[in-house]
């Protein structure tokens, strides 16, 4: 599966910012594969989901063999949710409680390592173009 990938920055209630890579899913076959199968990702690196519009969002982690944290955002990026250390291979379901318009996955561990918290503001093209429309 292809991916593009393009810069993403998380700026933080405290006042940090973030910067990573991010592969954008966008298509239905990239919406459903995902990070599956993946050995590895770099620390600074995840993965952009964009729904394409907002609504409630179900995840899992079948076939997914890195412990992942996600960052459900509403239409202009700001984080709404976030479900940290998702299970490797697990199958329950992971709800968006409540619309989304993205998903942001990142390696398990980040969200605590940066202090990432509900509020915070996620900037990128992608985002920031449906956002001015």
């Amino acid at each position: 599966m292809k991916f593009e990938s393009e810069p993403l920055s998380i700026v933080s209630a405290k006042g940090g910012m973030h910067k990573f890579t991010v592969e954008l899913a966008a298509t239905p076959p990239q919406l459903e594969y995902g990070l599956m199968y993946r050995d590895r990702m770099p620390a600074d690196h995840g993965m952009l989901f964009d729904f394409g519009t907002s609504r409630p969002v179900m995840m899992w982690m079948k076939n997914t063999k890195l412990s992942l944290d996600m960052l459900f955002l509403d239409q202009k990026g700001v984080v709404t949710h976030i479900q940290e250390n998702a299970v490797p291979y697990s199958e329950a379901i992971i709800s968006s409680n409540g619309p989304v318009a993205y998903v942001i996955e990142l390696n398990g561990g980040i969200v605590k390592k940066l202090g990432l918290a509900i509020g915070d503001k996620v900037t990128n093209a992608t985002i920031s173009a449906k956002a001015a429309k």
